[in-house]
């Protein structure tokens, strides 16, 4: 069994597609027998995505700083839950809990978790799975923005192929999988 962290927004969004997507991933992480690690929210896509991992039987652990545990609303019911002193230590313990990482649509915390655990891999400091779970092509102007630092010599290609895309959570997790 692996533990998959995921990044995700603890807003809903625009759509509903994007909560179908956390709870479709919540599900398929369970069913395939993974731990999800992950901010510990109960609202926005981050709840859906924590539910649905529950519901469906899996184990679910939460990382949240204690200055966000009502501002947040943490989410009580998981297997569990982690009280952290700042976002440098949730981000940290997250990365120490977890085999993978994907990020699923979301702001700019969710970017700057990606981006972090990405250039802690390119620097040699794990060399853990990751990937973008690119529903609706949320992620397509940021793949093609990557894809355009290659083309312009500031991005290595294996750089830029560290980091895994798929449009389902099915086809992410296999893609990891073939990693873990």
């Amino acid at each position: 069994m692996s533990r998959i962290c995921v990044y995700l927004g603890s807003r809903e969004g625009s759509r509903p597609i994007f909560r179908q997507a956390a709870q479709a991933l919540g599900t398929a992480l369970a069913e395939r027998g993974h731990t999800l690690v992950y901010g510990g929210a109960r609202i926005g896509l981050m709840g859906e995505l924590a539910n649905a991992a529950l519901e469906a039987g899996g184990s679910v652990i939460g990382v949240m700083p204690d200055h966000l545990v009502e501002r947040e609303q943490a989410h009580f019911g998981l297997t569990e839950l982690i009280r952290v002193a700042n976002m440098h230590e949730r981000k940290a313990t997250m990365a120490a809990n977890a085999d993978a990482f994907i990020a699923m649509p979301g702001g700019i915390g969710t970017f700057e978790e990606l981006f972090e655990i990405w250039t802690w891999g390119y620097l040699g400091l794990h060399e853990k799975p990751m990937g973008l779970l690119n529903i609706d092509d949320f992620y397509g102007p940021l793949l093609t923005f990557l894809d355009s630092t290659v083309a312009n010599g500031f991005l290595a290609q294996a750089t830029r192929d560290m980091l895994q895309d798929a449009q389902t959570p099915q086809a992410l997790l296999s893609a990891l999988d073939i990693r873990l």
